[in-house]
């Protein structure tokens, strides 16, 4: 059995911020605040493009953890708290016994390494850039993305070889 799995994003608008002079890329760009490049103006969720520090990248990421996770932050920092996002979101979907959780940078351009517990229906799936994970996909593997975040931010060099077992079902 083979398995697909597709994911369909949005196109934030970004008229406004761009009339009121706020710098967007794609999505109202945030610095590690949350705060936009105008005073006192914070972006969060689905629209706000911030700095993943993990894959030392920008990003924009549509989905529950993330927008979660970094409208509570910019409350805080709203409130004076002046905490750094650096979190690592990650993202899920469930359709009847399949579903995934995926952390990090999902590029099918990426080097992609396959390591299944039982073909197509359980596994881990890494992507890579020069032998550095960018990003793991977790397919009918549960409670494991904390590892996955822990991978990614180790920036480590490996090899395909090295990923056999490396996050275990």
């Amino acid at each position: 059995m083979d398995g697909v799995a597709a994911g369909l994003g949005i196109q934030p608008n970004t008229d406004l911020a761009q009339a009121a002079g706020i710098r967007t890329g794609n999505g109202i760009a945030v610095d590690e605040f949350l705060l936009t490049s105008a005073s006192d103006v914070y972006a969060a969720g689905d629209v706000a493009e911030f700095l993943n520090t993990a894959l030392r990248s920008r990003f924009r990421v549509e989905d529950e953890d993330n927008a979660n996770t970094m409208g509570n932050l910019a409350g805080q920092n709203m409130a004076g708290a002046g905490v750094a996002y650096h979190h690592q979101p990650y993202f899920y979907s469930d359709l009847f016994e399949l579903g995934y959780e995926a952390v990090g940078d999902l590029d099918p351009r990426l080097e992609v390494v396959s390591d299944w517990a039982a073909p197509f229906r359980q596994g881990v799936i890494y992507y890579l850039h020069d032998h550095w994970i960018r990003g793991v996909l977790l397919w009918n593997v549960w409670d494991k993305v904390e590892e996955a975040r822990r991978l990614i931010a180790e920036a480590a060099s490996l090899q395909s070889s090295d990923l056999k077992g490396r996050i275990r079902p």
